[in-house]
């Protein structure tokens, strides 16, 4: 022990750049944990939350003196620490496959999680939806209605009904609570359906509006409840690969043309073209997609056994809108796109048609991209087997993780942001920690890709 040990003052502030506080002095060897004792002291909140702290951009993760000791920075001056929070629940890593869902005679082409993660849903080569019972792992209901592949399938953000689009161009709803249709069939497209999204919930808590892409150009809305299509957006020249809808009322459409185009969802005008790939855009995330995606269910507050959000519609409504503001922040939403010309770009797509970054480093394309649920990191998965994590609010290249032998192609985040899963045609599935970026578990089980 040191006899004299070096003191600095520190000044904490938020990622908006909100000071908190005024500066004060510290040991240089003060550990996050005792960082944290302090921040909280600070924010005086009734819980404390836990924190991650950061000295321009890297992570103070064993002690201050060592995160300052890998940087140019003069310490005689005040030392500003960032102060993060991060959730208050922790995900448990899924260290094995608990049954095989058995019943799909063809492909499973789709799945999707209702918002709560109360049911489960699949489309599948073999023309059918089928809604899974969790609790049991078997077989609920099978959802017979189209006559071609379902290539596609979405949950409205309420969890009260499922949109499915197959190879013939038509949509479908379903109950999922009686595994029956609801209204008529959305025809229109000319080709198949390549994406579905609903309206968040947060503008309309009745989830009545779906925007549906198709392989033949359009992006077309549909109002569910009259059963009919309300607006047809054309503008693309090739197929739509990806459309995602907003939380500011802008609806986004990526496309084989190499462009994503920006909607005003209320009126179908084209507020602006986003140019910059050189090859075919083939996924998009938007920043708040997570919390647009779960409306008003809170995942700290999660049941064991899942149940569906309760409360009136202006109540939904509001926590959806709460919810979304947090997630959101000080800034515009953010949109990143992933390509066959092996890079990804970084757009705040309603104040500017130039992007914010051009991040490159993949050596194949991109198959999927993905914001964490607080929307600071940005996952990719690609064809050159690896997963890169980068900052979700500038772009910067942060990791590779590294582990698969074959292409990646998809990848999910935990609803706390700390765990990632890939999936690659080498049959198996990772999870990495995103902390230590590191193998957390390996899960074989897939007899093939």
């Amino acid at each position: 022990m040191k006899a004299d040990i070096e003191r600095l003052l520190i000044q904490f502030q938020d990622e908006a750049g909100t000071i908190l506080g005024s500066p004060f002095d510290v040991p240089i060897d003060i550990t996050p944990e005792k960082l944290q004792l302090v921040c909280n002291a600070l924010l005086d909140k009734e819980e404390p939350v836990p924190l991650a702290f950061y000295v321009q951009d890297s992570e103070i993760v064993a002690s201050l003196e060592k995160t300052l000791a890998e940087q140019t920075l003069e310490t005689e001056k005040v030392v500003e620490i960032v102060y993060q929070p991060q959730a208050v629940f922790k995900v448990r890593a899924v260290t094995r496959c608990t049954s095989s869902l058995e019943g799909h005679s063809e492909a499973v082409v789709s799945v999707a999680f209702s918002p709560t993660g109360k049911y489960l849903a699949s489309g599948s080569g073999d023309t059918t939806v089928r809604f899974w019972d969790l609790s049991t792992e078997t077989p609920h209901f099978t959802a017979k209605g189209h006559r071609h592949w379902v290539l596609s399938i979405a949950w409205s953000p309420d969890g009260k009904k499922l949109a499915s689009g197959c190879k013939n161009g038509q949509i479908l709803l379903w109950d999922p609570a009686t595994g029956g249709q609801i209204g008529r069939v959305l025809a229109g497209h000319s080709k198949w359906i390549t994406s579905l999204c609903w309206e968040p919930l947060h503008l309309n808590p009745e989830c009545r509006y779906l925007a549906s892409s198709s392989k033949d150009g359009s992006v077309r809305i549909w109002d569910t409840v009259v059963g009919r299509c309300d607006k047809i957006l054309t503008g693309h020249t090739q197929s739509v690969t990806c459309i995602r809808w907003g939380g500011d009322g802008l609806l986004f459409s990526s496309s084989q043309d190499r462009t994503i185009k920006v909607w005003r969802a209320k009126d179908g005008v084209l507020c602006r073209t986003l140019q910059g790939h050189g090859h075919w855009v083939n996924t998009m995330a938007l920043s708040t997609d997570y919390v647009l995606r779960t409306g008003a269910f809170e995942p700290a507050e999660a049941s064991v056994n899942p149940q569906d959000v309760s409360g009136s519609l202006a109540e939904i409504k509001q926590k959806a809108l709460q919810r979304y503001n947090q997630v959101r922040g000080q800034g515009p939403e953010r949109l990143v796109s992933g390509s066959d010309d092996f890079t990804l770009f970084l757009w705040a797509p309603a104040e500017d048609k130039k992007a914010l970054q051009r991040m490159t480093g993949h050596q194949a394309l991109i198959n999927q991209v993905l914001f964490s649920p607080d929307s600071r990191v940005i996952a990719s998965a690609s064809f050159d087997k690896s997963v890169k994590l980068w900052d979700g609010k500038t772009g910067k290249f942060l990791t590779s993780l590294r582990g698969h032998v074959s292409a990646v192609y998809q990848i999910a985040w935990s609803a706390d942001s700390r765990l990632l899963v890939s999936g690659s045609s080498d049959s198996t599935l990772k999870v990495w920690d995103t902390k230590t970026q590191k193998l957390a578990v390996d899960l074989p089980g897939h007899a093939d890709e």
